[in-house]
């Protein structure tokens, strides 16, 4: 029998050289000098942190009385996966030349999807790799779907000037996308944005979705968004949900 029909999933724990070892590598800085004591204070918080037997491989000094540490360590936690629950986006995707179909049989209309990085966030990589012609890792952008027009503002837009392009192009949807998450300064952005679309009396009229590595679809319907997609979505993933929104919703 193998390894991995002997896993327990109700008690799953970090897998190193064996299984159930429980091995960690963990990195983090400390307010403090370089030195015999800091190696012992980040040894003493990985213990605390739930570590055994934890390990400074390697620690150097920041400047300013900063120092930084790699620790390894046997984690005694565990974690029952059978009772893990992670709301999502629950409609099957589709890939390219499936959501132009759909397009065609079921809008029977050219889209508009407005895209931006929204805020002082000045990171383009997200919404470029939904938008662009090119796309990312082999899934081509909305630019090149056809029946499709995408607008895609940049970085740095103000919510205001995206809600205004919105209406000006009579947009079906609005992506957002957010990567500068420091000090949760996202969540402000993006309420202020449903706050702006409720306020101009578009957002029961509009799909609205934002994407970026520290968003879930969860943390999306809370903000009052229809869909948040995190790290590994795609434009197919995004464009499939916005089409199928459109219908069920009877936006056509």
């Amino acid at each position: 029998m193998s390894e991995v029909q002997k896993v327990d999933l109700t008690k799953i724990k970090p897998y190193g050289d064996t299984l159930n070892d429980g091995m960690v590598q963990t990195s983090f800085t400390l307010p403090v000098e370089y030195g015999d004591e800091a190696k012992e204070a980040a040894k003493i918080l990985a213990k605390k942190m739930g570590l055994n037997e934890p390990e400074v491989v390697h620690y150097e000094e920041l400047g300013g009385g900063y120092t930084f540490f790699v620790v390894y360590g046997h984690c005694i936690h565990t974690v029952d996966y059978t009772k893990i629950e992670v709301p999502k986006v629950d409609v099957k995707t589709m890939d390219k030349y499936a959501v132009e179909d759909y397009i065609k049989k079921n809008i029977k209309r050219d889209i508009t999807i407005v895209g931006a990085c929204t805020g002082t966030d000045a990171h383009t990589v997200g919404i470029d790799a939904i938008m662009n012609m090119k796309g990312y890792a082999g899934h081509y952008g909305l630019e090149r779907y056809k029946m499709v027009n995408a607008v895609n503002m940049g970085s740095q837009v103000p919510n205001e000037e995206l809600v205004a392009k919105a209406i000006e192009v009579n947009a079906d949807a609005i992506l957002v996308s957010q990567i500068v998450t420091q000090k949760n300064v996202h969540i402000p952005n993006l309420t202020e944005l449903v706050e702006l679309m409720e306020a101009e009396g578009i957002r029961d009229k509009i799909v609205l979705c934002c994407g970026g590595p520290r968003l879930s679809h969860e943390l999306a319907k809370e903000l009052g968004y229809d869909a948040g997609f995190t790290t590994g979505s795609y434009a197919d993933d995004v464009a499939t949900f916005v089409v199928t929104e459109i219908v069920n919703r009877d936006l056509i």
